[in-house]
């Protein structure tokens, strides 16, 4: 299998409770098949598979979740901010959302791209202060390719068309709206290849789309609140979010057709910084608020098709 990652994938380390948040806190984790498998085998008498059982639950999913403890700490989080569950059993035990956080992992057949995420506070500031334009490493392993349904022509031309789209945001010959007003124009073009995009019609305002029905933390209540409209920053910290969002996001158009709202993600990600204060924690606070909300996520899809403030027109105008 090729695995395709950035080339700050590999600077990233968890530096666990010397950490200035917490992934422990704040939202739920699933507990996964393999891991709750692993869990049953454990002795009876041992203290930690009590501690297992008594917090199983369920969500509104239907998933079966650690119950969060008072504060929406996990339960197996510490008074130093490291996990029980780590120490008594180790790390390759704990569930498979902890294992992998903040890394996000995606198969495309014979291709396995990987990246972190905006999320985790330390892999904010290697993604948001990146010296240089995303670039990627690329090496080949032993594993098999994963099995799927994409469709491989589909598959080659968002891919091909992502390479162009990088292309455009990282032409530092222009100055940074006039890239992102490129992009868009782009990806309105692709989509009219792929599939129709009906847009623009919920009068939410701008402001109100990032008022997350779940909130996780009260500081980005107050970034929302706080919101002050200004022109974007030609700067390599803005290129850098757009760039995250580009490859964390483009080719999962082959699931879905829908590109524009790929790019939208990429456009709003560097109006978020410019509007609720530049930096690597308005960033992190966002995707903690969003990325890792499924309520909220599912929530932020809709509004990228359906509300007026982000239609590609209005995008346009901010830019």
């Amino acid at each position: 299998m090729i695995v395709v990652t950035p080339k700050y994938y590999k600077d990233f380390k968890c530096i666990a409770g010397d950490c200035p948040d917490s992934c422990c806190q704040g939202w739920e984790v699933d507990a996964d098949v393999e891991s709750l498998e692993y869990y049953k085998t454990l002795p009876d008498s041992l203290e930690i598979k009590q501690r297992i059982n008594s917090v199983l639950d369920k969500d509104e999913f239907e998933n079966t979740i650690f119950r969060l403890a008072p504060k929406k700490r996990c339960p197996f989080l510490n008074e130093e901010n490291l996990c029980d569950m780590h120490i008594a059993i180790g790390g390759e035990h704990t569930p498979i959302t902890c294992r992998n956080f903040p890394r996000f992992i995606y198969d495309f057949g014979g291709t396995r791209e990987m990246g972190i995420s905006f999320s985790c506070p330390v892999a904010a500031k290697l993604i948001y202060h990146s010296e240089n334009h995303l670039e990627f490493e690329q090496e080949i392993n032993s594993d098999l390719p994963v099995l799927n349904d994409i469709d491989a022509e589909l598959f080659m031309k968002i891919k091909q068309a992502r390479t162009k789209a990088f292309s455009i945001l990282q032409n530092a010959e222009k100055p940074l709206n006039k890239r992102l007003s490129e992009l868009l124009d782009f990806a309105k073009e692709l989509q009219k290849e792929l599939d129709d995009y009906p847009e623009g019609f919920n009068d939410i305002s701008f402001k109100e789309v990032f008022n997350n029905p779940e909130l996780i933390n009260p500081e980005w209540e107050e970034k929302v609140e706080n919101l002050k409209v200004k022109p974007i920053e030609n700067t390599l910290y803005n290129e850098n979010i757009a760039a995250y969002f580009i490859f964390k996001y483009f080719l999962l158009s082959v699931y879905d057709s829908d590109v524009l709202s790929k790019v939208k993600m990429a456009v709003i990600g560097v109006l978020i910084n410019t509007y609720m204060g530049e930096g690597d924690w308005t960033m992190h606070l966002w995707s903690k608020e969003t990325e890792h909300s499924q309520y909220n996520m599912d929530r932020y899809k809709k509004l990228l098709k359906n509300a007026d403030c982000l239609s590609y027109k209005n995008l346009k105008s901010k830019l």
